[in-house]
């Protein structure tokens, strides 16, 4: 039986825990073969040694570099030519914005906005040639809402958003699609940790759940299912969206 995403050939970035593992897995067991891109080495092979080499390739690198971006396209077109790129991987950042230092924000844009930036440049300049391909930036809640403590993280994901949708007009009628998934709280290792960290974790987490209309944090596959619809030909007219997957909470 063929998957919603057979014959295509994809890149996520971010791919060896959480939400980018969960749509590597998923993208796999819908027929794509999937570039993997993230710093640490030892997850990412074995990943691949998981899925299959046909399937699955790994590099290992910073998304801040161009190196890193070129590397991962080039691998992909080896295998006949990009179709979608996933920009997950991001950097969580958590502090009054009077703490933050100069070097915290580069830190952070480099990660979360310059990297997703050159990661699209480059695929885009691929994908324009054939006039096709899908390009999905994930953003977060943050970069709608305004929560104390989360300014520059948002700040970073807010020019994400903002380079979504420019994107989406410049390119859409040149055959390639961009779109932005704004998860809300997700039940990833990076957010368990975050939790565990506060003086009484049982009462935090019971807060910040209260907080979404659900009642429920999303699961790392609730994402990446939304990821895969606006990877697939389902959704072909659709472009310069944010799909909030958030439980309702911005909304509220």
């Amino acid at each position: 039986m063929s998957g919603r995403l057979t014959g295509k050939i994809a890149i996520v970035t971010g791919g060896t825990s959480g939400i980018g593992e969960t749509t590597v897995r998923l993208f796999v067991s819908e027929g794509a073969r999937v570039v993997i891109v993230a710093r640490r080495a030892g997850p990412g092979e074995q990943l691949v040694a998981e899925l299959g080499p046909d399937a699955t390739r790994f590099i290992s690198g910073d998304v801040a570099s161009e190196a890193t971006a070129r590397t991962a396209i080039d691998l992909a077109e080896s295998w006949g030519g990009l179709d979608v790129l996933v920009n997950n991987a991001a950097m969580d950042w958590v502090s009054p914005i009077l703490d933050t230092s100069e070097a915290d924000v580069r830190r952070v844009l480099d990660t979360n906005f310059i990297g997703a930036f050159l990661m699209q440049r480059e695929a885009a300049r691929r994908m324009l040639e054939r006039r096709r391909g899908s390009i999905i930036n994930l953003t977060s809640r943050n970069a709608s809402v305004g929560v104390p403590t989360m300014g520059l993280y948002a700040a970073a994901k807010g020019a994400l958003l903002s380079l979504t949708r420019a994107s989406a007009i410049e390119w859409a009628d040149q055959g390639i699609r961009v779109n932005a998934v704004a998860p809300g709280l997700t039940a990833t290792p990076l957010v368990r940790t975050w939790i565990d960290d506060h003086d009484d974790p049982v009462t935090f987490e019971k807060g910040v759940v209260a907080a979404i209309p659900q009642g429920r944090m999303a699961q790392p596959i609730d994402v990446a299912n939304a990821i895969l619809f606006l990877a697939s030909d389902e959704s072909q007219h659709i472009t310069g969206i944010t799909l909030a997957v958030d439980g309702g909470y911005t909304a509220a």
